[in-house]
């Protein structure tokens, strides 16, 4: 019982953080979907787990993310970068101001592993 209430509060949170990033201001990414992209990075979900435990990106250069619905129904949220794609939206070229280590989670409540569907973007 616990357990569930963490998850969905988790999962509200997460929502919450994904409805309220989407102002502007000084972040850690620009968008840019003007520029052309250096880098490609494709992040795979399948059922509780991405495909890389943590994926890389240098600073400052622009980088196309694609993200890849193998198997469930699932999205990232990277509230440090300003990105969340799913479904609806899978790609993104954005451009890291900042190095270090941003947290990627699933944003869409995929089942009882949901909560630990953890990996990390690493901006070097």
């Amino acid at each position: 019982m616990k357990k569930t209430v963490a998850v969905l509060i988790s999962s509200v949170l997460i929502l919450l953080l994904a409805a309220c990033g989407g102002g502007s201001g000084s972040g850690n990414s620009s968008a840019a979907s003007d520029v052309k992209p250096e880098a490609e990075l494709v992040i795979e979900a399948s059922n509780y787990k991405f495909d890389q435990a943590e994926y890389r990106l240098k600073k400052d250069v622009p980088v196309k993310i694609t993200f890849k619905n193998v198997e469930g129904n699932h999205g990232i949220l990277v509230p440090g970068l300003k990105l969340h794609l799913d479904g609806k939206k899978d790609s993104a070229v954005i451009i890291p101001k900042e190095t270090g280590e941003f947290e990627v989670a699933c944003s869409i409540m995929c089942g009882s592993g949901h909560g630990s569907m953890i990996s990390k973007i690493i901006v070097e």
